[in-house]
């Protein structure tokens, strides 16, 4: 096995989780185990890693990755969006600290099967969870041209949405779209000559939105952002790594709003609400790569973290 992967932004989620030995932790998206190997490495042995993935081939990966540390480590199988009952279910609370890192793992993206990439042909899948039924040949050989606009506006903020979505359609009547590259013929032949020559990717944006859809992302991400900060100890930290505008919002929202409390209206003389903040930001900005981190993990570049401790 080779362990030359180093995860994004590795250090900062080191700091900003703050590492007791003897603490409970959780990695919510396993992955290739980077953060948990660095994370379970810091640990005593009274200490535990919980371990969260939905795709089940990064958790029988795990007994490799993590090798020497399995004996404090627990493997789940299962969606952070579930969070609540994932940790309710196993009697786990009071943890002091949980990490989030919502990118696409790098093994989903290189493996050309899972349909992620633009760059190569594959089925259209872009399942996280292999096990799950929606796949992206659903959204693109089956859903209504409004709801394939609303995707690739809302999810990818795509401002060639309506046009795309026709393409989509007007193809799919002739002959079903059949795998990724087909998908992007489609994409490219549905815009202006002038985004064609842009820097981005015509169908990256696309992709994005299917992808999102097709995994119910923004939805998990804002279920378990609910449901983290009750089930941190005093001074546990949550850690959350997002890549794209929408998860940033989502993330830099949730956090405010539990770290203003008080949610009535300003013109209101005394509080009735009762809601007291329950974390302090650790900091109020998003910590990003540094150039030397950018010059040797290219995929760091909109990596944006987001720290709060539980009061």
């Amino acid at each position: 096995m080779e362990f030359t992967h180093k995860p994004v932004l590795l250090q900062e989620c080191l700091d900003g989780l703050a590492i007791k030995p003897q603490g409970v932790y959780l990695d919510g998206t396993l992955g290739r185990a980077g953060h948990s190997r660095e994370i379970a490495r810091r640990l005593g042995s009274e200490g535990r890693l919980i371990c969260i993935d939905r795709d089940q081939a990064a958790l029988d990966a795990a007994g490799e990755r993590l090798g020497e540390w399995m004996d404090r480590v627990t493997l789940i199988h299962g969606n952070f969006g579930d969070l609540a009952d994932l940790l309710d279910d196993r009697g786990l609370s009071g943890l002091d600290g949980m990490l989030f890192d919502l990118g696409v793992s790098s093994p989903q993206l290189d493996d050309k099967t899972r349909g992620f990439s633009y760059m190569q042909d594959a089925p259209l899948d872009m399942r996280m969870d292999q096990s799950e039924r929606l796949t992206a040949d659903t959204v693109v050989n089956q859903w209504p041209q409004e709801e394939l606009r609303r995707i690739l506006w809302q999810y990818g903020e795509e401002r060639y949405a309506p046009q795309i979505a026709a393409a989509i359609v007007r193809r799919r009547a002739e002959r079903p779209i059949a795998s990724t590259l087909d998908l992007v013929e489609v994409i490219r032949g549905a815009m202006p000559a002038r985004a064609l020559r842009e820097k981005q990717h015509p169908a990256k944006r696309s992709f994005q939105a299917i992808r999102i859809a097709v995994n119910d992302e923004l939805s998990a991400v804002d279920r378990m952002l609910q449901a983290a900060v009750p089930r941190l100890a005093p001074g546990g930290r949550l850690c959350v790594i997002s890549f794209h505008s929408l998860e940033d919002r989502l993330v830099k929202n949730a956090l405010a709003a539990f770290a203003k409390g008080c949610t009535c209206p300003p013109d209101l003389p005394v509080c009735v609400c009762g809601k007291v903040p329950e974390v302090r930001l650790v900091s109020r900005k998003p910590i990003v790569a540094s150039p030397a981190e950018l010059e040797e993990n290219p995929r760091a570049r909109s990596a944006k973290l987001r720290v709060a401790e539980k009061l």
